[in-house]
């Protein structure tokens, strides 16, 4: 660590059978469990509302505060998010694989708190050991007495179902989940007025929360809230799971204080990212998942800080961050980007159908050598029309996120690199071509 802080969702990591109900135990499991049920829900509520815990998704919308939005009704759910198929982002893949119990003990706590008989773990079909080690821990959890009737003797009662998902990188969209959750295509749902927190699953007011962000709510309930607020600082609070990736000596996850650690620190560290792969130039780097816009070197400077991250022109996102050096060709980094979101969309937006599939062309045509110098403007022009202006946030003018997200790191590639986009056309194709 860079910092003194202690790791919250990572802290038994270390432990090969860190999976197992045998090690959770052992190391505190349930223990938070047991003392949430010992005070009234509205007090675990406001223990979680003193921490400030960003919702780990995405999107960094407070936790506590979406716990406020539940309309009170007869019937409520939670859902978990862990659809998780961002591109290069594996934070959730892990906690749900490593450590499934706090997994499944933050979801207790969550439900306990709002006060919901019936909650469901949505986990991304493609993670077959974690969701064979997630279903085992939630039936360890039945045989334990936390979960079923009368939980841990409190008189309060839950059911927990593991529903695994078929792939779809637009389920990670949570209107999309319900859509699936229910047995229906996944489609995004007009908002408003389907705002999950007032008609949500079948119908019914509903929580959803992410994985690391319940994975948070073991140690809170343990050490409190304001513990975890004294982590990090201004609204960024607590620690948090970083995926590391791309042309970086040490790629892989880790949990850092948040606002406290640089980008800088992460990249170069010795006993973190280890510094640019054969020590090679940083060329950019993308601070939040692939939908996010693009850094320069000159962003090395900035703190793991929602806000900060955000005046500056991007986000944090997915917690994903990827590396790029000097042999990194941005014209195919934009177009591989595009290409997926482009066969990952749902189709029922125009801009988001038709436009990903535009830009997918012209950047390919870019990439193979039939490119024009026209082909910059018309990319902008594309983007422009799929997110007015082409800002961060972007305007939207689709149902979801996802269309407008596209136009990211084609705007952020031609912005800083124009010149490699035209040396594409001057050259016929890819100049980096062999530079490996």
């Amino acid at each position: 660590m860079i910092t003194e802080a202690p790791r919250i969702v990572t802290a038994r990591l270390d432990h090969e059978d860190s999976y197992t109900l045998d090690r959770y135990l052992a190391t505190g499991g349930y223990e938070g469990l047991r003392a949430a049920l010992a005070r009234p829900t509205a007090e675990v509520r406001a223990e979680v509302d003193k921490a400030s815990l960003l919702g780990r998704g995405g999107a960094g919308f407070p936790a506590g505060r979406k716990w406020s939005m539940l309309r009170p009704a007869d019937i409520t759910y939670l859902v978990i998010n862990g659809d998780e198929s961002e591109p290069a982002t594996f934070k959730d893949h892990l906690l749900v694989e490593r450590d499934p119990h706090q997994v499944v003990e933050g979801t207790i706590i969550a439900a306990y708190a709002l006060g919901v008989a019936q909650a469901f773990i949505f986990c991304r079909g493609e993670f077959a050991l974690g969701l064979e080690r997630l279903t085992q821990a939630v039936n360890e959890a039945y045989a334990h007495g936390a979960l079923g009737a009368d939980v841990f003797g409190s008189g309060w009662s839950l059911d927990l179902v593991v529903h695994p998902g078929a792939g779809a990188y637009i389920c990670g969209e949570e209107t999309a989940l319900l859509e699936s959750l229910e047995g229906k295509r996944g489609f995004p749902r007009i908002k408003p007025p389907y705002f999950p927190a007032a008609i949500g699953l079948y119908g019914a007011p509903t929580v959803v929360n992410n994985i690391e962000t319940v994975s948070n709510l073991p140690w809170i309930i343990r050490n409190g809230g304001e513990a975890f607020a004294a982590l990090g600082q201004g609204s960024s609070t607590g620690t948090r799971l970083f995926a590391l990736s791309g042309r970086v000596e040490r790629p892989g996850w880790y949990e850092l204080e948040m606002s406290k650690v640089t980008f800088d620190d992460l990249i170069n560290h010795p006993s973190l990212g280890g510094g640019v792969k054969g020590g090679k130039a940083l060329k950019a780097f993308i601070p939040g998942g692939v939908s996010a816009p693009w850094f320069g070197p000159e962003h090395l400077s900035l703190g793991l800080d929602q806000d900060a991250v955000g005046k500056a022109g991007s986000m944090l996102g997915s917690g994903s961050v990827v590396v790029m050096d000097e042999t990194t060709c941005v014209v195919r980094a934009a177009w591989r980007i595009t290409r997926f979101f482009h066969r990952e969309s749902c189709g029922q937006c125009t801009p988001c159908r038709e436009g990903s599939g535009w830009l997918e062309k012209i950047l390919r045509r870019l990439e193979e050598g039939d490119g024009r110098e026209a082909d910059l403007d018309l990319l902008m022009d594309a983007c422009d029309n799929i997110a007015p202006g082409v800002s961060w946030p972007p305007q939207q003018t689709t149902i979801c996120v996802l269309g407008p997200s596209i136009p990211s790191s084609i705007a952020s590639g031609i912005r800083m690199f124009r010149d490699e986009f035209l040396l594409h056309v001057k050259e016929g194709g890819c100049p980096m071509r062999g530079a490996r």
